[in-house]
């Protein structure tokens, strides 16, 4: 008996297992910290682009309205439809929320150092086909929003949902082979090594319409203005989660933001060098943290400035306009990379 428990307690004393909890934990906090200070600084940004001021009221600058909020939609009464489907009700903006936090599991945001004799990466986890893992987990996340539509036993719920589908399924093939023009040059899926191959060049120069068009799909893939569609307020209500109240409606919302910094990260891991500071007397994790905050400030700034696109037109710029794009691209980049 006392065998067993000893290769029980094993693992988990090694320091390999207590750094990796600890990495783990960390993220998860991390993340679900940034979350009100992202929707703080979206309310702010926006205010100064609207010309007014935002919320200045709760806190100093109005720091603390998102955590007024998060505390009234945590005691806030959670009403469920008598017709709608109980158990998928409920695991759908479960779906979202770990999906999108398993996602970032794999986003390096800095160098690696040692602490008593022991490496420690900043990252989650390093695996050699991180991007493909990104994609596949990150499209899992549209089955949230797809079972919430279903589950709901509402018209609104349910259109919100197909269009949630139909659009991943659509700026996902995008969204990859602009990411497949860097994997050519570089040979690799590991996100650690796409980096190492930017020291002493972004592949933004190299590859600007990979960029552009890598951008554009992400930002349709977290279904951010102006491709919010499957919610959509002045159609659709509030699109998929238009039954949900209390934390499970703050979930979908979480899941959203969080989705937001992963794709940041992933642009800038692809495109913008990551980590490296091409000179500028910056800690790597700071290069990275501040090139992320200036692509989620885009991501308020597209909200604020571009209407929201007519379904069918959106269906149209997805196949006819950025697919080509990305083939063509894909084809010339492999062409040069034979030559």
């Amino acid at each position: 008996m006392w065998d067993d428990i000893l290769q029980f307690i094993d693992p988990v004393l090694d320091a390999g297992f207590i750094i990796g909890t600890v990495k783990a934990v960390v993220i998860v906090v991390a993340l679900l910290g940034i979350v009100p200070a992202l929707v703080w600084l979206e309310r702010r940004l926006m205010g100064r682009f609207q010309v007014r001021l935002g919320p200045n009221r709760v806190g100093p600058l109005g720091f603390g309205q998102p955590i007024a909020d998060s505390i009234k939609l945590l005691f806030k009464e959670s009403i469920i439809q008598s017709s709608a489907d109980k158990f998928l009700f409920h695991l759908a903006p479960a779906v979202v929320v770990f999906t999108a936090i398993v996602t970032f599991s794999v986003i390096p945001f800095g160098e690696s150092f040692t602490v008593f004799g022991e490496k420690i990466g900043l990252w989650g986890a390093n695996i050699n086909s991180g991007l493909l893992f990104v994609f596949a987990i990150s499209g899992m996340g549209v089955y949230g929003m797809v079972l919430a539509g279903l589950s709901s036993n509402n018209k609104y719920s349910l259109m919100g949902g197909l269009r949630s589908s139909a659009q991943m399924i659509s700026y996902e093939l995008t969204l990859g082979l602009s990411a497949l023009s860097v994997i050519v040059m570089t040979g690799s899926l590991n996100l650690i090594d796409l980096v190492d191959s930017q020291k002493s060049l972004p592949f933004i120069l190299v590859q600007p319409l990979a960029f552009i068009l890598f951008f554009i799909a992400g930002v349709a893939e977290t279904n951010r203005a102006p491709f919010d569609l499957p919610e959509a307020e002045q159609e659709l209500v509030a699109g998929f989660h238009t039954e949900y109240t209390g934390m499970k409606f703050a979930m979908f919302f979480m899941g959203e933001y969080v989705n937001m910094v992963t794709m940041s990260s992933l642009v800038t891991l692809l495109f913008l060098g990551g980590w490296n500071s091409y000179g500028l007397p910056l800690w790597p994790i700071l290069a990275f943290a501040g090139k992320v905050f200036f692509l989620l400030c885009v991501f308020i700034w597209l909200r604020s400035t571009f209407p929201r696109l007519r379904y069918d037109r959106l269906m149209t710029f997805g196949w006819k306009i950025l697919l080509p794009l990305c083939l063509f691209n894909l084809l010339v980049t492999a062409v040069i990379k034979v030559l």
